[in-house]
């Protein structure tokens, strides 16, 4: 029920997960019934397809405090969708609603996977040679240096998992290249990378993160999340900056039309519908957290990357790779 477009895109974009899973997976829309209802009637042959409703009276609304609103609505359609998780009724959730109620009612109700200390939430950063895995992009302001690696180690099997990258190559997000560079959080930290089994390549400055150099790349929830703010505005911007350009002079024109395939792709390349949602990892269970205005596409690419996460594995690696590490540790 949560999302700038909800729940139209939501079903929508549900819908279309479901047609194109062809049976691999059930969709289950949590929210209120008859409204959910209502909205899969505008859809062709919805009764052949694997989805069900789950009723949950109540939504969280953006302005709302996350701890107050999960604390005063029990029937919060989010809160609903992590219960059923934690049944085992559902493998996973995609919410394109609250960002804070997302991620407080996934550690209330699924926890976190052992071994990790502070879940994290990656983004997906498009560019020329593919995609760059951003993490933390807002979950954790403050963090320690062993936080830091483990949203590498997280962001690196994520990366071989969802998107087939044998050998990820891990960057720390700095303000120089050199390992004397930055505060005391993260130059321990690349301490631990360069040590680890990771394929760390080092420190990567802002102007190099879209440029293919790292698979991978770790900052503090802060740092992360005004580096994802700018991306976002970067696909607005660079549409009314060429429309704008282009004007109605008519030569102007025709090379617009013209190079309208390769204008295209280019918008292709940094649209955040095509890459689905940014995956919450670290909990004990699944969460994929859409753009606030999530469009079907969008939710339909969160979805078949959500059965992406469950077929691979992705938290079980994830509880292996750290457990692995802390009982080195303590053996040393």
């Amino acid at each position: 029920m949560g999302g700038d477009y909800a729940p139209e895109s939501i079903v929508h974009g549900g819908v279309e997960a479901a047609r194109v899973g062809k049976g691999r997976y059930e969709i289950v829309f949590v929210g209120h019934e008859k409204v959910i209802q209502s909205y899969l009637s505008h859809h062709f042959r919805v009764d052949e397809l694997n989805i069900s409703i789950k009723h949950a009276s109540e939504k969280i609304e953006m302005h709302e405090s996350p701890l107050n609103a999960l604390k005063n609505k029990q029937d919060a359609s989010i809160l609903v969708a992590m219960e059923l998780q934690k049944r085992g009724e559902v493998d996973a959730v995609v919410s394109a609603g609250h960002t804070g109620a997302a991620m407080a009612s996934a550690l209330f109700k699924l926890g976190r996977i052992k071994g990790v200390r502070r879940p994290a939430i990656g983004s997906l950063i498009p560019h020329e040679q593919g995609v760059t895995f951003l993490t933390d992009v807002g979950a954790n302001l403050d963090c320690r240096p062993n936080d830091l690696f483990q949203f590498g180690v997280m962001g690196d099997i994520y990366m071989k998992c969802v998107y087939g990258k044998k050998n990820p190559k891990v960057s720390l997000l700095n303000i120089g290249h050199e390992e004397s560079k930055g505060g005391d959080a993260v130059k321990e930290a690349y301490q631990i990378l360069q040590k680890s089994h990771l394929n760390f390549v080092g420190n990567i400055e802002g102007r190099d993160i879209m440029n293919g150099m790292a698979d991978v790349i770790i900052a503090d929830g802060f740092v992360g999340n005004v580096v994802l703010k700018f991306a976002e505005s970067f696909n607005g911007v660079y549409s009314k900056t060429l429309k704008r350009k282009i004007g109605k002079k008519i030569f102007s024109k025709i090379g617009a039309f013209l190079l309208k395939p390769t204008f295209n792709r280019l918008r292709q390349i940094y649209d955040y519908e095509e890459y689905g949602g940014a995956p919450l990892l670290g909990i004990n269970g699944i969460c994929i957290i859409g753009h606030g205005s999530s469009t079907p596409k969008a939710i339909k690419n969160a979805v078949i990357e959500t059965a992406m996460m469950i077929e691979q594995k992705v938290n079980h690696k994830i509880s292996q790779a750290l457990c692995g590490v802390e009982e080195k540790s303590h053996a040393e």
